[in-house]
């Protein structure tokens, strides 16, 4: 496992997955209280169609906050010094990483939940440094736009794993619960107060480039929701000046689409947009 030490430093655990002849490279960033591991079958896609795959477990998660606790399984999912700067930080220094050892290559930033919101802060930062953008389960950041309720309401007479909310598969639910590298506690919890207000802001003004954006959502997904996504379509849109901008959103399907029942097709769907805009050399 390739690894390095942030400016706290704290070791930040990443993957490489190297396609055969690879068109660009995907920068995955994965949601709170998960772990870059459970995107598996998403790597797998990615990587057959010539997508070199680099995802890190960021601060406090996964490997990366195994080895920050100690071995302390209850502690995953805290941030720790630095809090959510410092693991904006810990990405985008990965993200330089990834520039300078595959410089002729294009780089697409893929986050997913909370690692969409990561996303957005770094596009904000950075516009200059990424190709295309894709935001999975993602929301605007903003007060009325992002859910800081009860996730699970809709399914609480359900009376199963309590994570009914990630997938319409009750499956998902029940192996995130027995995952040992995974947290199931709120991000407020988690982040405490004066953390998680960080997380709000909106999508810069006049970001000086025009990135192809891809905006993938459940219509069941409570997190955010269609409402929310389409809020920051156009914040985008009409903020940052971005043109090319496509939403999905997909019927029946809830927070993590890329472990729906249907993901396959959410799959294709996203293959099919990258290959549009970065296609394979002759």
């Amino acid at each position: 496992m390739p690894e390095f030490v942030d400016a706290y430093g704290i070791t930040i655990v990443y993957d490489v997955h190297v396609a055969e002849t690879p068109r660009a490279i995907v920068q995955l960033l994965h949601g709170v209280g998960e772990h870059a591991g459970r995107y598996g079958a998403l790597t797998e896609a990615l990587v057959a169609d010539g997508y070199t795959v680099y995802a890190d477990d960021h601060r406090g998660h996964g490997r990366t906050g195994l080895r920050q606790w100690d071995g302390d399984h209850r502690k995953l999912g805290r941030l720790g010094p630095g809090g959510l700067g410092a693991a904006r930080d810990a990405v985008w220094t990965l993200s330089q990483r990834i520039r300078e050892e595959n410089p002729d290559l294009p780089l697409v930033l893929l986050g997913h939940s909370w690692g969409s919101f990561l996303a957005q802060m770094l596009v904000d930062r950075h516009p200059d440094a990424y190709d295309a953008v894709v935001l999975s389960g993602s929301a605007l950041r903003w007060p009325g736009a992002l859910n800081a309720g009860d996730l699970n309401a809709p399914w609480k007479h359900q009376r199963g794993s309590g994570m009914e909310w990630l997938s319409s598969d009750e499956q998902v639910g029940r192996d995130f619960v027995a995952d040992p590298l995974t947290n199931s506690k709120p991000l407020l919890a988690l982040f405490g107060p004066i953390e998680a207000a960080k997380l709000f802001g909106r999508p810069r003004r006049d970001l000086g480039v025009d990135l192809p954006l891809l905006l993938l959502v459940g219509r069941d997904d409570t997190v955010g929701g269609p409402r929310s996504v389409h809020l920051l379509a156009d914040a985008y849109r009409d903020r940052s000046g971005l043109t090319d901008i496509t939403t999905l959103v997909y019927p029946g399907a809830r927070h993590e689409i890329f472990a729906e029942i249907d993901q396959a097709h959410v799959r294709a769907d996203l293959l099919a947009w990258l290959d549009a805009r970065l296609p394979a050399p002759a």
